[in-house]
């Protein structure tokens, strides 16, 4: 199961980005367990749903030691890092279609609230977030953001443009925007437009009372495809992190290894 879930082509690209294990000031303690091993209880968790206490004994790992780990790469931008690594790895191969990105946000429950939630207008007014995500044309999550399900969607347009990485190219310098920006009409508002044209990308944002969402729809699929593989991570179907931050940690742990399979199988 450890190397179906962290193949060696995975951990080659992680390993580099593991941040050096502090031991504690006061000294004591016990060796620190393989950071592979770590790391593969981790993405067993985003994968199976199951609460820390619940991880299986045979990974070896405490579930104390799990969660405490996770927080610490947390805090040390682990998971945004190797979303990079992974993304640059495509970008190289020539497997990232900048010709145009699309963006949407789903809602998902917040079982124990936290920071970023709020009542969700979906959900009878039930505590919840929002993830959002912006990929490219062939639906590769390249930016992430989260936040309270009350949130309007085109709050987000701006962050998760800012928030693409300068990814590598085959060939010539690295890139960071598309070419053109799909959205539905929750993204109509002439500040956007006028903000997205500024950053030299093409606007294709549905209007309001002018164009019918059929016509979106065609490039609508890529979006709802990329959400479905994300919430087939079953951590990422509800919320249970009080924290923000550690739910956002696992949708780039999610993300990053929906970008491996397509450069694992580009590989193959």
């Amino acid at each position: 199961m450890s190397l179906r879930l962290v193949p060696d082509e995975l951990w080659a690209l992680v390993e580099p980005l593991i941040p050096e294990f502090t031991p504690r000031p006061q000294g004591g303690g016990t060796a620190p367990l393989p950071p592979r091993q770590v790391f593969t209880a981790i993405v067993y968790v985003l994968t199976s749903g199951c609460a820390w206490r619940d991880l299986p004994p045979s990974f070896g790992v405490p579930f104390q030691t799990a969660h405490r780990r996770f927080s610490q790469w947390t805090e040390a931008g682990l998971w945004r890092g190797l979303h990079h690594a992974v993304l640059d790895e495509l970008g190289s191969q020539g497997s990232i279609d900048w010709s145009r990105a699309i963006l949407d946000g789903a809602s998902v429950r917040a079982k124990k609230g936290g920071s970023l939630t709020g009542p969700n207008p979906v959900d009878r007014g039930k505590p919840g977030s929002k993830i959002h995500v912006l990929p490219e044309r062939g639906g590769l999550p390249i930016s992430l953001a989260v936040s309270a399900a009350n949130t309007h969607d085109s709050q987000a347009l701006k962050p998760l443009v800012n928030a693409i990485p300068a990814i590598r190219s085959r060939r010539g310098p690295r890139r960071h925007k598309p070419g053109k920006l799909h959205a539905d009409k929750a993204y109509d508002q002439p500040d956007l437009r006028r903000w997205v044209r500024s950053r030299g990308i093409g606007v294709r944002i549905a209007r309001k009372g002018i164009e019918s969402s059929d016509k979106l729809g065609k490039h609508r699929w890529v979006i709802e495809r990329t959400i479905a593989w994300l919430t087939g991570y079953r951590r990422l179907t509800i919320r249970y992190e009080r924290k923000a931050t550690h739910f956002l940690a696992f949708l780039t742990l999610g993300a990053t290894l929906t970008c491996f399979k397509k450069l694992h199988k580009h590989a193959t």
